[in-house]
């Protein structure tokens, strides 16, 4: 096949990798989605429960709307919050079904490289494919030419640990049976039984943790002996609440509110300046220990939503120039940098910033952003429709802004963080610590 007619091979299904299929739909490019799960929208489903602080109006994309429009798809009220679970189902499914073969489920990307070269080689990196090691649910193993490659996979698979230094603590490891590393879903009867009447820790200042804190404070309304030490690496709680009735995303805002006055009702105390060394497990729990040798009370369950990290382990044959603190593109870095960025001025950027030094190949979506924290789904799409473009050869439309981002409402200039730990919790002025929204899952409660 001719270099113009290899697909651009988009890796994940998510909200931002269909979202760079239906661009490439509309400009007539072939075009070819690989998910390693069994859906689109796989990473979503995992936390169905949450909802978004993003409305409808914001989680659909222009071409995709269209696309969907044309299968007599009815869009849903603009100004209402889904949650996880109704933004897969009533958009990302009905969008992977339009695209049809274009979808590939239960195919793992392991591996991507320029055919007959590994990243040593110099020759042939301008006008060989590149090649894509797919790994199908039976085991079978096959290879995939592409012309472009769009990483859109995320981060969800990788949550930080609970660890302060980025490693997991002593003893984590084999505490699993009592740490999860997302948002519990308390209307499930079986985990709401996990741990009503219990003594939880909940690790992490992002919106995650907000939203634990709202769903643990009101379990604790209803069902008596329910607490939450809450675990803060920064020295104070701050703007950890963010930015009220001043951010410009309003579900947002009513979320670090929510969770102020849950702190405020006593069900929470919160435990600042806390870096967790080790966990030990004793009978009926677990222990705590920081690395100033303070000891928590006991603790039953322990929740972790930390931020998240890439994996770029299968793109290790690909001449990427990463920045080297947050693993984001280079160019991308210093505009997202929450050690010295101010929320609310996140510039729209696109292919110019995405692009790397291995031809054709990009990182878009949370994967783009590296540890960053503050994405938002629009930001995605912003994204892939500059990339689009510039694959398309639309120089101008690449270049060209089409995004103005809400602010957060905090924060002022550059040098936010009193705590140089807040950015390594995953917190920009009350920007989300966990990978889903517009929020690719900023979660409203």
């Amino acid at each position: 096949m001719g270099e113009t007619e290899l697909p651009v091979v988009v890796v994940g299904a998510g909200p931002v990798g269909l979202a760079a299929a239906a661009r490439l739909v509309e400009r007539d490019l072939p075009v070819l989605v690989l998910e390693a799960g069994p859906g689109a929208g796989t990473s979503v489903g995992q936390w169905h429960h949450v909802r978004l602080f993003s409305r409808w109006a914001e989680l659909v994309d222009p071409a995709a709307e269209k696309l969907l429009a044309r299968s007599g798809w009815t869009a849903p009220d603009p100004e209402q919050y889904p949650t996880g679970h109704e933004w897969a189902e009533s958009y990302l499914e009905p969008l992977a079904r339009v695209l049809g073969e274009r979808v590939r489920f239960g195919a793992r990307v392991v591996g991507v490289a320029r055919r007959g070269r590994d990243r040593v080689v110099d020759a042939g990196r301008e006008s060989e494919p590149l090649t894509v090691h797919v790994l199908g649910v039976d085991g079978a193993e096959q290879r995939v030419a592409a012309r472009v490659l769009i990483d859109a996979s995320g981060t969800w698979t990788g949550p930080n640990p609970l660890g302060a230094d980025g490693l997991a603590a002593v003893g984590e490891a084999r505490a699993t049976d009592r740490i999860v590393y997302q948002v519990p879903d308390l209307a499930d009867p079986a985990v709401r039984a996990r741990y009503a009447g219990r003594r939880i820790a909940v690790a992490g200042s992002g919106h995650s943790a907000l939203t634990a804190l709202v769903a643990f404070a009101e379990l604790a309304a209803e069902e008596p002996g329910t607490h939450v030490d809450w675990l803060l690496r920064r020295g104070q709680v701050g703007d950890t609440f963010g930015g009220g009735e001043a951010d410009e995303l309003p579900a947002r805002g009513a979320l670090g509110s929510r969770a102020a006055q849950a702190v405020a009702a006593g069900h929470i105390s919160t435990v600042a300046g806390f870096r967790t060394a080790s966990v030990e497990t004793v009978e009926g729990g677990l222990v705590l220990v920081g690395d100033d040798g303070r000891r928590l009370d006991p603790v039953a369950e322990v929740i972790v939503v930390t931020g998240f990290r890439p994996d770029l382990s299968w793109l290790s044959e690909l001449r990427l120039d990463l920045d080297p603190v947050l693993q984001a593109p280079r160019a991308l870095a210093p505009l997202i940098d929450p050690n010295v960025h101010s929320c609310g001025t996140v510039y729209p950027h696109g292919a110019r910033e995405l692009a790397q030094p291995e031809p054709g190949v990009f990182l878009v979506g949370m994967k783009s952003y590296g540890r960053a924290p503050t994405f938002l789904a629009m930001t995605g799409y912003e994204q892939v429709r500059s990339v689009v473009a510039a694959i398309d050869g639309d120089q101008a439309a690449a270049e060209r802004v089409e995004l103005v981002l809400p602010d957060t409402g905090v924060c002022g200039g550059a040098g936010v963080f009193d705590d140089p730990d807040a950015a390594a919790e995953g917190q920009c002025c009350g920007a989300p610590a966990q990978p889903v929204s517009l929020s690719i899952g900023h979660p409203q409660d």
